[in-house]
């Protein structure tokens, strides 16, 4: 009796224990490249005094770009202020992409804050940032 009880047993165990044998979330990151990203005028650079009134700037994608795409967040503000005149956010598969800053406020320094994120991974991002001033 007792050797066809425990199968039983054993089975019945397992079966309960399944529900909680939950697997973690999945890499959804996994296979895709690091984001690696160029700008003209480059990151870290302050650009001399300009008449303005627009600053073009170009955000190149120098990995291999992600399948899904990416979004690219454009945001400038005077420098020690939070406060953004510019801001543009654009979903992108191309490598070069182009931005016309505008309302760039006269004889204020001012940074440009770029951020690039894949679409299939929001944690694989690459950013950068310059100073410019409007005449």
């Amino acid at each position: 009796m007792r050797k066809k009880f425990l199968p039983w047993i054993a089975v019945l165990i397992v079966l309960i224990a399944m529900p909680y044998c939950k697997k973690g979330p999945s890499d959804t990151c996994s296979g895709e490249a690091t984001l690696v990203i160029t700008t003209t005028p480059a990151n870290g650079t302050t650009e001399p005094p300009a008449p303005g009134p627009t600053f073009p700037l170009t955000v190149t994608i120098s990995s291999a770009m992600p399948s899904s795409g990416v979004t690219i967040e454009v945001k400038a503000r005077p420098d020690g202020s939070s406060t953004t005149f510019f801001s543009q956010t654009v979903s992108s598969t191309v490598k070069d992409n182009n931005f016309t800053i505008t309302g760039t406020p006269a004889t204020v320094t001012c940074i440009v804050e770029i951020t690039v994120t894949s679409k299939g991974c929001n944690t694989n991002k690459a950013t950068s940032s310059y100073r410019y001033s409007k005449k």
